[in-house]
């Protein structure tokens, strides 16, 4: 099934490609830049609507490799302070957590998307999206977080992916190829990889998540921090929402959303 549809938006299946913004509730993110304080969330939100975002995506601890450790209390109390001022806005919002308990929490607020990082690796937590019958936004994952190593345990892991949602009655869901340096064990060479064979990865027949924004295989390449990797983003969107992106994560809704304007109207004029 090549759409998801998150209230009423539908993703993948000749639709327009679509911007999921990103409001970390992390002062620990690997870009400071991303951060946003509990009360500043629904300001922030708003801003990011208005630039063009179609969902969301509130987390609330950092997923980056040797980021400092939060508890589930702490993820707890800041999920519950970014989401309760979301609360009647009525904008979609997913909710980035790979922990059964805080996904629980979540649920007691008004959300419209789950996404996880492990790809349902968890069975409980697996259980918890299906029941909930809120689609999802699954990375590829084998035995770990993002933990494929080359193109063919990449395959292998959206695969498992496909095999956990089916057995948890997890019905729509959008797939991620898990882009990015997850375990230490993936290089930004093996990044780069991901990046040129991304529309071999459409024959899931799932819509496809694109998250690069300002990741390090990207400021390895143009020599750059966190702060400088925007230009490196925007090119590397263009790239793949023509290899078949149907959803972009990005810290930088506004710019984004003009790279997938012009992208569209460069497929659309070679169609």
């Amino acid at each position: 099934m090549n759409r998801c549809t998150i209230r009423g938006l539908t993703i993948g299946d000749g639709a327009p490609v679509r911007v999921m913004g990103v409001i970390n509730c992390s002062p620990e993110s690997f870009y400071p830049g991303s951060y946003t304080p509990a009360h500043d969330v629904l300001g922030r939100a708003c801003q990011l609507v208005n630039e063009g975002a179609d969902i969301i995506d509130v987390g609330a601890r950092s997923t980056a490799p040797g980021a400092p450790h939060i508890t589930r209390k702490e993820e707890i109390a800041r999920m519950e302070q970014a989401l309760s001022s979301l609360e009647g806005s009525g904008i979609r919002v997913s909710v980035d957590t790979m922990d059964p308990v805080v996904l629980e929490t979540c649920l007691e607020y008004d959300i419209a998307a789950v996404n996880d990082i492990s790809g349902l690796l968890d069975p409980g937590y697996a259980s918890i999206v299906a029941e909930s019958g809120l689609p999802a936004f699954l990375m590829a994952s084998v035995r770990a977080v993002g933990d494929s190593r080359n193109l063919g345990e990449a395959f292998q892991a959206c695969a498992m992916v496909e095999t956990r949602a089916r057995a948890a009655g997890v019905a729509q869901y959008v797939l991620d190829p898990a882009i990015g340096l997850w375990q230490e064990t993936r290089t930004p060479d093996f990044d780069l990889e991901l990046c040129r064979h991304f529309s071999e990865f459409t024959i899931y027949q799932r819509p496809l998540l694109l998250a690069i924004s300002r990741k390090t295989f990207l400021g390895r390449m143009v020599g750059k921090p966190p702060e400088g990797r925007l230009p490196a983003s925007l090119a590397m969107t263009a790239l793949l929402v023509a290899r078949g992106a149907d959803v972009v994560r990005t810290h930088d809704v506004a710019e984004t959303r003009d790279a997938i304007i012009i992208a569209e109207q460069v497929m659309l004029a070679g169609s």
